[in-house]
């Protein structure tokens, strides 16, 4: 069985990441998107908990994709749960650099483990989850930045509910 692990943070997740959980869905036998505990990020808006809540609502249409959560380094986690390959999504140039260093780092600690990178499609090049937090906390429009769930959450998080 062929089985990818997509970490993030994905707070919240947004359009360009489930870009590349419906690419990488269809590679894998089975999709592990797998929120990262990150210490060391600036506090963030929605607990681990609710960001796995979210995402199983808006990724429960797709059969072989399974949310998770852990704590550590990605590469060990992959390994703990059988995966061969990790999947990272890029959006521009910016993000190559500190990329290409965390893959090879990762096939350094463990040399079985690949790294995939998909790019985002280009409506989505420009949205990142802090981009969609500060529009959010203007309750501007973010209609083409996140699916619907995520709007809902994110009015009530800033206290916009209408």
């Amino acid at each position: 069985m062929k089985i990818g692990i997509y970490p993030g943070s994905f707070d919240p997740i947004t359009n360009g990441h489930l870009d590349v959980i419906e690419r990488a869905a269809s590679l894998f036998d089975k999709l592990i998107v797998s929120v990262a505990r990150n210490s060391k990020k600036i506090q963030p808006l929605f607990t681990v908990e609710e960001r796995v809540e979210m995402l199983e609502k808006i990724l429960e249409k797709y059969p072989n994709v399974i949310v998770d959560s852990f704590d550590g380094l990605t590469v060990n986690y992959a390994l703990k749960q059988g995966a061969h390959v990790i999947v990272r999504g890029l959006r521009a140039i910016t993000d190559f650099e500190s990329e290409f260093v965390y893959a090879l780092t990762n096939k350094k600690l463990a040399p079985e483990i690949e790294t995939v990178y998909l790019m985002t499609r280009s409506e989505y090049s420009f949205i990142s989850s802090s981009i969609v937090k500060e529009v959010a906390s203007y309750d501007g429009c973010l209609s083409a930045l996140v699916p619907e769930l995520v709007i809902k959450e994110l009015r009530q998080k800033y206290g916009y509910v209408k």
